[in-house]
């Protein structure tokens, strides 16, 4: 006979949980902002490496290249990201955060804190870093084995 799994303890239910709350944090806090959790994460990740192309930005924030382009191209209607040329390749499109996007950034990032903040208020500020350690330490050691 197979054992029952108890939901309540099942690691993946939790963390399915814990992003359904996660998003639903976010999109309360930035209803105004226009802004996804994911086009938050690739604008921020373009603004951190002006300049990268498609692939190298999909693998940074580990999203396939197919879900990547849809969203830079949502972005780009928002007039947030611009693709340019690469002068060495010119098939090759890098990535750059416009004038418009880094002042929405700017604008988010108080924002964005407070989710956080909200997201761990539960737990005291130890098991905070704790829980963000061992968050941390599962994510690498899953992608150590992709």
């Amino acid at each position: 006979m197979t054992t029952r799994i108890d939901l309540a303890a099942a690691p993946g239910h939790l963390i399915r949980r814990a992003h359904q709350i996660s998003v639903a944090l976010f999109a309360e806090h930035l209803a105004t902002a226009d802004v996804t959790p994911v086009q938050f994460g690739i604008l921020s990740a373009v603004q951190d490496a002006p300049g990268i192309d498609q692939i190298s930005l999909a693998k940074r924030v580990a999203f396939d290249a197919a879900t990547s382009g849809s969203v830079i191209g949502r972005l780009e209607a928002k007039g947030w990201l611009r693709r340019e040329p690469d002068v060495a390749d010119r098939r090759r499109k890098l990535l750059v955060v416009t004038p418009a996007g880094t002042q929405a950034l700017q604008g988010m990032q108080q924002a964005v804190a407070q989710v956080q903040a909200q997201i761990l208020s539960p737990l005291t500020p130890p098991e905070q870093a704790q829980f963000v350690g061992l968050l941390a330490r599962l994510v690498q050691g899953h992608e150590a084995t992709d």
